[in-house]
């Protein structure tokens, strides 16, 4: 049984089908079991493991999600870069459905998440300037718009609670500050990774427009989850080109986050 992995990708469970001679690999962490057991496998000559943020079954909702312990068992198996696919809504008018979004910036509008793994042990102060990874991220943009997809390099998405969607005050008010994206999960998982000093990026793709940037009924679950599901095949084929292609020495400010820290515990 393959114990180590070169790639992470947490997203949804249609992603199984993106590993070749998969084999379930149980992790134990100190915040409990990841989601699922970790899937590890083969694309081309790298080795990835997957984990189902929602578990397998979308048994979490977002809020319920353990993102301690999904980062911390990818970090165990020998992760170093995560490549995190997920649906969202486009607070402009301008990125319809389908268009893929590669974010640069996030804001977090969540509440009560348990958001770090330094909760004891003394102060540890992570850089967050910019959350995601410039290697992953150039790459990502790069392959898309290769493969044919609607590409948007850069962008803020904002996380909200959940699991409601937004009213269409609160979707005007993000707007009106210049966000580009709305989801659900995209954190704490960019700040726990960043954490462990691992690499990050999101492929965001845009399933409707949030409920204050077009008239009518508003988002439905239904309607996000249709989307998505409609658009795995083509999501699958892109998450692996990427993660075939990443460079696997690292040469971004991700792997030195930590470098100067003085850590509460050992990483794995």
């Amino acid at each position: 049984m393959v114990t180590r992995a070169d790639i992470g990708v947490i997203g949804g469970s249609g992603f199984y089908s993106l590993l070749d001679d998969a084999e379930e690999v149980e992790v134990t962490t100190p915040y409990g079991p990841p989601s699922d057991p970790v899937t590890v496998g083969r694309i081309g000559s790298r080795t990835v493991a997957f984990v189902p943020r929602h578990g397998r079954d979308h048994r979490y909702p977002p809020h319920r999600i353990p993102y301690r312990a999904n980062l911390w068992a990818l970090r165990s198996l020998g992760v170093r870069q995560v490549l995190a696919p997920s649906a969202v809504g486009s607070l402009r008018v301008e990125y319809g459905p389908g268009t893929l979004v590669i974010p640069d910036q996030l804001v977090d509008r969540t509440s009560g998440r348990v958001h770090t793994y330094y909760d004891e042990g003394g102060a540890v102060h992570v850089p967050f300037a910019d959350p995601y990874c410039p290697v992953g991220r150039a790459l990502a943009y790069t392959t898309a718009s290769a493969e044919g997809w609607e590409t948007v390099d850069g962008g803020t998405l904002v996380v909200i609670e959940g699991p409601r969607f937004s009213s269409r005050a609160e979707s005007r008010w993000f707007t009106s500050n210049g966000w580009s994206i709305i989801g659900m999960t995209g954190y704490p998982e960019a700040a726990l990774a960043r954490e462990l000093a691992l690499c990050y990026t999101t492929l965001a793709l845009v399933t409707d427009h949030d409920a204050g940037v077009e008239a009518g009924e508003g988002v439905t679950q239904e309607e996000v989850f249709a989307f998505f599901a409609a658009n795995s095949e083509r999501m699958r084929t892109l998450v692996a080109t990427v993660a075939a292609t990443l460079p696997l020495d690292r040469a971004c400010p991700c792997s030195t986050a930590l470098n100067g820290i003085k850590l509460p515990f050992a990483l794995p």
